[in-house]
Formats: C-alpha cells, sequence, structure tokens
C-alpha cells in the first residue's frame, strides 16, 4: 500500500530497551524522523540507576525533537517532520513506559490484556471528554489525527508511566498499523498464542489479512525469572 516504510523499531533486550516510532503519515520525511528517534534511542547504554536511565531517555528524545525541527527549517517547504514513539524499558523490576503520539504499549498478564499508553489523538480526547464512546473513535474520521509527535510541535511532551515486572508478563509494542485493522479482543488472543516471535508474525499476518492500510510494526516481548531477577 505505502512505497516508504515509515516505520522503525528497535530491540535491545540486552538493556532491557524496545522502541517502536511511526513517522508522520502525510508529512514528508517520516521515514527520516522514525528512523532519527530510533537512532539515538540505539545509543543507550546500561544504566546506573532508574533516574539516570528515565533522564538519558529523555535527553535522547528531546535531541531528536529538535534535530527534526531544524532539518524542517532547513528544507524548502518548512514542512513539519515529525513521528509518535513508543519505548519500553525493563529496569531490575520495574516496566517503564515512554511514549509520545499513538503508537502504543499494551500488557497481557494472567490472561488479561489491557492497553498502557493513552493515545495523544483527537479522538481520544473526545472519549475522555465523554463525547465519543471507544467503539465511535475506532472509525471516526479524524481517528488519524495526533496531537503529539516528535518534531511536530513547538514543545515536547512525554508521558510515563511504570509499574512492576511479573514473572510471565507479555508486552506489545506498536505502531498503529497494526491497532487500526485488528481487533483488541482479537490482538489479546493472538499474544498468548505462541512464542514471542510467532505471535509478531502471526499479528502482522492478521493486519495483512485485514488489509494494512498502513505499515505494521509489532515487538512482543516476555518476561522470564531467572534466578530471581527478571529476563526477556
Amino acid at each position: 500500500m505505502r512505497k516508504v516504510n515509515e516505520d522503525a523499531c528497535l530491540e535491545r533486550p540486552d538493556i532491557g530497551l524496545w522502541v517502536v516510532a511511526d513517522g508522520m503519515g502525510g508529512h514528508r520525511a517520516g521515514d527520516v524522523a522514525s528512523e532519527t528517534v530510533v537512532e539515538s534511542l540505539r545509543g543507550a547504554v546500561n544504566p546506573v540507576s532508574r533516574e539516570s536511565l528515565l533522564l538519558d531517555l529523555q535527553q535522547r528524545l528531546k535531541s531528536s525533537h529538535e534535530r527534526l525541527q531544524r532539518l524542517a527549517a532547513e528544507s524548502p517547504d518548512r514542512g513539519v517532520i515529525g513521528t509518535t514513539v513508543a519505548v519500553l524499558v525493563g529496569y531490575q523490576r520495574q516496566a517503564i513506559c515512554l511514549w509520545v503520539g499513538d503508537s502504543r504499549i499494551y500488557l497481557c498478564r494472567d490472561r488479561q490484556f489491557r492497553q498502557l499508553t493513552r493515545d495523544h489523538s483527537q479522538v481520544e480526547e473526545l472519549v475522555k471528554l465523554g463525547l465519543l464512546d471507544r467503539e465511535e473513535a475506532e472509525s471516526h474520521p479524524a481517528s488519524n489525527v495526533i496531537t503529539r509527535a516528535v518534531g511536530a510541535t513547538d514543545d515536547l511532551k512525554i508521558d510515563m508511566i511504570s509499574g512492576d515486572l511479573h514473572d510471565g508478563d507479555i508486552y506489545l509494542i506498536c505502531s498503529d498499523g497494526l491497532n487500526k485493522e485488528v481487533p483488541d479482543a482479537e490482538i489479546g488472543q493472538i499474544l498468548q498464542s505462541g512464542s514471542c516471535e510467532d505471535s509478531a508474525r502471526a499479528l502482522i499476518d492478521r493486519a495483512l489479512d485485514y488489509g494494512a492500510r498502513d505499515n505494521v510494526t509489532a515487538i512482543v516481548v516476555q518476561v522470564v525469572e531467572q534466578d530471581g531477577s527478571p529476563a526477556y
């Protein structure tokens, strides 16, 4: 459907870091935007503390934000160059999620599946205000309009949540090319049906079966206790 893949992703299980970025469709250089963020986060190193880890990641996102703004300012048409990003971090016994835009992070725990992130989008704001229900939001004409993106606004605002890691937890980080095609209930079922690799492939195949109007990226991470500590 698209000539250029505007998604980019990063897997660093050695330091407990996974990233999905989705360049803004309809804007120039969406692929450049997503790769810029991913390459910056690729340079993250083993943290000495939770605070130093979060500071490093936030600084890398801010640096990417400023670089994309400079690229846009230097371009002939001064158009926007932006990307969403969803970051999952496993640090000691905590899972930390940072995100900007509508790329998502889900958690499957004890066969219960739920979305951890909240989309930065127009329809999500309408749902929050009680003007749309969840089902209406999925098919709303403005469902693709996001309110935050790295590089696309004057100030970069990053949302963050954290929680405990449990043995057997399954996390999914994905671009909206997946959840715009495959219902959440079906995503949850697929996540529990096989290995991480098999589940990720099955999710992408299912999005393709539904027509995949956008690029689709999915990373599946499972937590496994080893010697009393979480491994991935």
